[in-house]
């Protein structure tokens, strides 16, 4: 743990586990491989006067997002209980293949969350003269430290990229070459920084009234089953048959729309009649699931295949990981599904 400390500073805790915004070219592979905190910091001289105390929190070794896993999220979430009662915000240096599932998991992780948890990385290395990541890491830092009124501004989970701040969990990346990577197609910014950052307090979530909660438990036991013309009754059934699965999510056209053939719906009548719980999301990335609307998901609803609303797979992988992880009824976790938990889903 490294600590830069000044009297009366705001405090901010920076996590780094790995991703291209800490990478350097390997000379004899030609493969970008990942370097330590250090190197990062000696590339951005001009966080020091941002006048903030510091510490660093570093993954050893720094590990590219495309090995996340859940395991990782809970460390992550251990790390901000832990930390929590002495820093004003948290910053955590990501990969951004990965940066919208652990956005979207620490969100519902981190209940009654009262402070700034921003994620950012970048698209080329620091040590790069065109990187994007210079703005990124200072912007996020400026938002994690950003309070009104002796409250931070932003007590949520939040991405940060290419100026622009989205929570976390209606993030999507969608761009690998850009340096706009990320878009919130049903949400809209929480921020813009230009001279000025520009919160739209409007869309920010309420700072909660209950003190801060961390859930320990994730369960991946979760298919998914992207449909699309031409597909077979086996392959569908070997998906709704992984062993030990618990949920599916169904990816489905426009606004949840799937084929009526027989086999099909008497496919997920089968599975949805042993336990199995099914949501509907769509394939878009901006709009909603509206079950019902079209003759071609009447079938679905009347099946008991769950609505999605307008989350995104990301948000709804992450929701289902949570709600499983916990000792809920089967009942409890189909209600849980359609509530907006923390903000990840527009409902009604």
């Amino acid at each position: 743990m490294t600590t830069v400390r000044r009297p009366k500073a705001t405090r901010i805790l920076i996590i780094y586990t790995g991703g291209t915004v800490g990478m350097v070219m390997d000379n004899e592979s030609g493969a970008l491989k990942p370097i330590g905190f250090k190197e990062i910091r000696d590339n951005i001289p001009e966080i020091v006067k941002l006048g903030y105390d510091f510490s660093v929190h570093a993954f050893n070794p720094p590990m590219d997002s495309s090995n996340m896993h859940p395991d990782v999220w809970i460390e992550l979430a251990n790390i901000i209980e832990k930390n929590y009662n002495d820093y004003d915000g948290f910053v955590i240096l990501h990969g951004s293949d990965t940066m919208a599932f652990t956005a979207s998991a620490l969100s519902f992780l981190l209940e009654n969350l009262d402070k700034p948890v921003i994620l950012t990385g970048s698209q080329l290395p620091i040590g790069e003269i065109r990187t994007d990541a210079k703005e990124n890491i200072i912007t996020a830092l400026e938002i994690a430290a950003a309070r009104k009124g002796g409250k931070a501004i932003v007590p949520e989970v939040c991405i940060y990229f290419d100026y622009q701040l989205f929570r976390g969990n209606r993030s999507k990346k969608y761009n690998a070459e850009k340096f706009e990577a990320f878009y919130s197609m049903n949400y809209p910014p929480l921020a813009e920084a230009g001279i000025t950052i520009k919160y739209q307090r409007q869309f920010i979530l309420k700072h909660p009234e209950g003190k801060l909660k961390v859930y320990k438990k994730l369960n991946s036991n979760i298919a998914v089953l992207k449909i699309f013309p031409g597909m077979t009754e086996p392959m569908v059934e070997a998906v709704l048959n992984t062993p030990d699965a618990r949920a599916v999510i169904l990816e489905t056209f426009g606004s949840g729309n799937a084929t009526t053939a027989p086999w099909f719906i008497d496919c997920l009548r089968r599975a949805i009649q042993r336990g199995l719980i099914i949501v509907n999301i769509t394939q878009c990335d901006g709009g909603a699931v509206e079950l019902g609307r079209y003759e071609t998901s009447v079938q679905l609803k009347e099946l008991g295949v769950l609505s999605g609303h307008d989350m995104t797979y990301e948000a709804t992988l992450a929701k289902l990981m949570f709600l499983l992880g916990q000792s809920l009824s089967r009942k409890k976790i189909v209600e849980l599904l359609e509530t907006s938990l923390r903000g990840e889903l527009t409902s009604g």
